[in-house]
């Protein structure tokens, strides 16, 4: 059983773990690592708002135990769009644990009346491009030149 919840403080370990992946870093924006004092902060100061933050992050389990973490961020109101993001532990990946995330991600951004959803994924992810179109994501562009090293991102976008 797969199941989305709002991150608390115990879950520190998880987001320091998920934040400062060198792999994670490598397709992200973040570059360099996060302290835990910093990420500590953010858990304490965050209001679990998308209106407030112009994000929303989700801690995602598997069985009752966290396994990762999926995102709403670059919420835009006017456009009632935001972006997604999803990242599941290494030992849980290719169980559905992250398509059913992002299936419930989708529904919980219906509830908030967003009209669209999007994400920038690597050309070199073969992975990550799977997971979106098997959610029902569409290639709406690539972008060239868009990550480090001249690597092009795929644009995949869900309608809802």
């Amino acid at each position: 059983m797969i199941r989305l919840r709002a991150i608390e403080p115990e879950d520190l370990e998880l987001v320091c773990q998920i934040e400062n992946d060198e792999q994670q870093m490598e397709w992200g924006v973040n570059n360099v690592p996060l302290s835990r004092y910093t990420i500590r902060q953010y858990l304490v100061e965050q209001k679990n708002d998308i209106y407030q933050d112009g994000q929303v992050r989700l801690i995602v389990e598997a069985d009752g135990k966290a396994v990762g973490i999926c995102d709403l961020c670059a919420f835009e109101p006017r456009h009632l769009r935001a972006e997604v993001g999803v990242v599941i532990l290494r030992g849980h990946r290719r169980r559905g644990v992250a398509l059913s995330a992002l299936r419930q991600l989708a529904a919980y951004a219906g509830k908030l009346r967003l009209r669209s959803l999007y994400a920038y994924v690597s050309e070199d992810n073969q992975p990550a491009q799977g997971l979106f179109l098997s959610a029902g994501y569409t290639v709406s562009g690539k972008l060239q030149r868009w990550l480090e090293g001249e690597t092009p991102a795929i644009l995949y976008q869900y309608l809802l």
